[in-house]
């Protein structure tokens, strides 16, 4: 059971390299499933895996970070960090599910959008923005899953959904805890008392109402994969029953008004707490 750990020892499991990554989820719960590749503009980029396939009964566009299982097969895939190219392919996903009306899931595990100069020259922040931007208005139903990693801009830009589940040795935050205690303190190794202080957990993320489900572990995910994707795979298709049940009974705009409020009350908590100090 993984109740008493901390919120470091949680990003750890979190980063275990044999945990599962997208791959695994979609071999595992699609069938049918066909890759799609490039963003016809620059390159493909094998940070981001998406394609259509079949989960359930529905046909649906997935949209995924991709680590590597090996050192060789992370250099490949830059450690699950996308490109610019990486965002513009799946934002042509994107409004490929929107063009025939498939409901989109996403799944995240990336410590972050690639820094690196290439990236920033060919427009990673525009192509972030671009994406978010197109998921906020996308007139089909979205379920996000964050199954590892969820680091900054990097992996919000494919997780503006209806519905964002979390595994619950996941972890989703605006920076990762290196990062945040090189800013706050410049000293990195503070970095699990950090991780404290960002609330990046599963269960810190429900409790300010930013993500709707903690998908439980029994075990670590890489101890016991199979039942970690089939617990998932349960998730989102009760998740995406009740988005299409209100999607086909009130239609597009009813669906864009409850993520519209969905986003617009992310500051409850903050707001409350300021008043509770006047």
């Amino acid at each position: 059971m993984t109740e008493t750990l901390s919120a470091w020892e949680r990003v750890t499991l979190a980063r275990h390299p044999q945990r599962p990554h997208t791959l695994h989820y979609i071999q595992n719960l699609l069938h049918d499933f066909v890759e799609l590749h490039g963003d016809r503009l620059y390159a493909d980029d094998p940070a981001i895996v998406g394609g259509i396939g079949y989960f359930n009964d529905w046909a649906v566009v997935v949209i995924g970070h991709q680590k590597g299982e090996t050192t060789q097969e992370n250099v490949r895939r830059n450690f699950g960090m996308p490109h610019p190219e990486g965002y513009r392919k799946a934002e042509r996903l994107m409004r490929l599910a929107e063009r025939f009306t498939l409901p989109l899931i996403t799944f995240i595990d990336t410590p972050a959008a690639d820094p690196g100069l290439g990236s920033e020259e060919r427009g990673q922040a525009w192509a972030i923005s671009s994406c978010l931007q197109t998921m906020a208005a996308l007139r089909v139903p979205i379920v996000t899953v964050v199954i590892g990693e969820g680091g900054s801009g990097g992996a919000l830009a494919i997780s503006v959904a209806d519905r964002i589940l979390m595994l619950e040795n996941a972890v989703y935050t605006v920076a990762s805890p290196e990062a945040c205690a090189s800013i706050l303190w410049r000293d990195p190794a503070r970095a699990p008392e950090a991780a404290t202080a960002l609330r990046l957990t599963a269960a810190d993320l429900a409790a300010l109402g930013i993500i709707d489900e903690v998908i439980p572990e029994p075990v670590p995910a890489h101890e016991a994969p199979h039942e970690t994707i089939q617990r998932v795979g349960a998730a989102l298709a009760r998740h995406l029953h009740e988005l299409c049940a209100t999607w086909t009974a009130q239609g597009y705009d009813a669906l864009l008004a409850k993520r519209y409020q969905k986003y617009r009350q992310l500051n409850y908590w903050e707001l409350q707490s300021a008043n509770a100090s006047q």
